[in-house]
């Protein structure tokens, strides 16, 4: 009963800290806009420089200083909870899976709203800015750079993939070696506890953060940028939209055993740090303290399928892909073949699980998928000035896959304890 009690006061913290973030959120808008026109003006130049900027990017990197350890702790523990090796490949083929399907539907979602509502006949843009990209690595190379020579230097460049592959060999070796690496596997659970501690001081932080972040971003955009591409902006929001209820919903409710409206109250959180901070990565503490807290799902599970979907799972990301190619190719009267159209949804799909969960890393991918049908990657430059504005949008949605998804993994391996956490919301506490 006290467990019961303890989860319910977590929960309705949870949804007040979400109400802070989310007002955060809007004062910063109105704060930027307000700023807005003033912004060549001396103090608010000052202002920006010595406060809004300083306090936005301290709050991102006092997210990021937690990532790399928290991964390296969560996985090895989490892999190693899992107990023997034909479990985590049971639980690593779905979660896959799952990412991959959702990826490609979200690619196809996001081509056919472009075809329908031909946002790049209508939109009267001009090209600004320059992108240089690096040149996209072949598949092969991609797999073998998985592998990490150095694991140490790894974790110093905090290389995602290499890491988590890492990880998830040190937690298999210490479920094979039994009881000798026991006092490993307590240094990793110290560790990854210490971590979550951390968290949870840092986000006492976030309501402040994420006003700087977002004041920061208005004053620096403005309302204006969003005229000239409005509609391309407008299908992409709408095509995560979609995404979000149809396929999450549908994953949520039919795979998970949970109401649409329950799963996003209590995923709200990592959700609005994800829209701030526009890097799942840097969501990635936020996003495994829900998965745990607020949705119920064991430890060894969120550990293991969070981190990993920070990495390869990017249905928000690969959406826009979509829309952008399409978008790119009405502009330049470039009529794209029905193969074509399959080259992109499978480079994209293929894109996101070497794409890092940081903030600009769709720019990259959308590089390695324009240069895959033959489009030149320098038209990237006509929709660079929006990019921050949909990236935010896109990592949301990215970061509520990886808790949906996980969501209906932990469920099918009875690895979920959500009735209580649940019914807090339902019953109207917190409110």
């Amino acid at each position: 009963m006290e467990n019961i009690a303890n989860k319910t006061i977590k929960g309705v913290v949870a949804l007040r800290l979400a109400n802070r973030i989310f007002a955060g959120l809007l004062l910063g808008i109105v704060f930027g806009l307000a700023l807005y026109g003033v912004r060549e003006t001396t103090w608010v130049q000052n202002l920006m420089t010595y406060l809004i900027s300083p306090l936005g990017d301290a709050f991102i990197r006092s997210i990021r200083m937690i990532v790399v350890p928290l991964v390296l702790a969560s996985i090895v523990v989490g892999t190693a909870s899992l107990g023997d090796i034909k479990r985590v490949g049971r639980i690593g083929g779905k979660i896959i899976s799952f990412y991959l399907v959702t990826t490609a539907i979200a690619i196809i979602i996001g081509i056919i709203l472009s075809l329908v509502f031909t946002p790049g006949l209508t939109a009267d843009v001009a090209k600004e800015g320059t992108f240089t990209p690096r040149e996209a690595p072949p598949i092969m190379t991609t797999i073998l750079n998985m592998i990490p020579v150095n694991p140490i230097d790894s974790l110093a460049r905090g290389d995602m993939l290499q890491i988590i592959v890492f990880a998830v060999l040190i937690g298999i070796a210490i479920s094979a070696v039994g009881e000798p690496a026991v006092p490993l596997l307590k240094v990793m659970q110290g560790l990854n506890d210490a971590m979550l501690k951390i968290t949870m001081l840092v986000m006492e932080l976030a309501p402040y953060g994420v006003f700087a972040l977002m004041t920061r971003t208005v004053v620096n955009q403005g309302v204006q940028i969003l005229v000239s591409l409005a509609l391309f902006i407008l299908v992409i929001y709408l095509g995560l939209f979609i995404h979000a209820i149809v396929i999450y919903g549908g994953i949520v409710k039919f795979f998970g055993g949970v109401s649409i409206g329950d799963f996003y109250r209590r995923v709200s959180p990592a959700m609005l740090v994800a829209f701030t901070t526009a890097s799942s990565s840097a969501t990635l503490p936020v996003t495994m303290k829900v998965g745990e807290e607020n949705l119920g799902i064991k430890r060894e599970i969120c550990s293991f399928t969070l981190p990993l979907g920070a990495t390869i799972n990017m249905d928000g990301t690969a959406l826009y892909q979509g829309v952008s190619v399409v978008f790119l190719a009405q502009l330049l009267g470039v009529d794209l073949t029905f193969s074509q159209l399959l080259t992109v949804i499978v480079s994209a799909t293929l894109a996101s699980i070497g794409t890092a969960g940081v903030p600009g890393a769709g720019m990259i991918m959308l590089a390695m998928v324009l240069e895959s049908v033959g489009m030149p990657v320098a038209s990237i430059g006509i929709i660079m000035g929006v990019d921050r504005i949909v990236d935010m949008a896109r990592t949301c949605m990215n970061v509520t896959g990886d808790l949906a998804c996980t969501l209906a993994v932990a469920r099918s391996e009875k690895a979920v304890d959500y009735p209580a956490t649940i019914k807090a919301f339902s019953s109207g506490l917190g409110a």
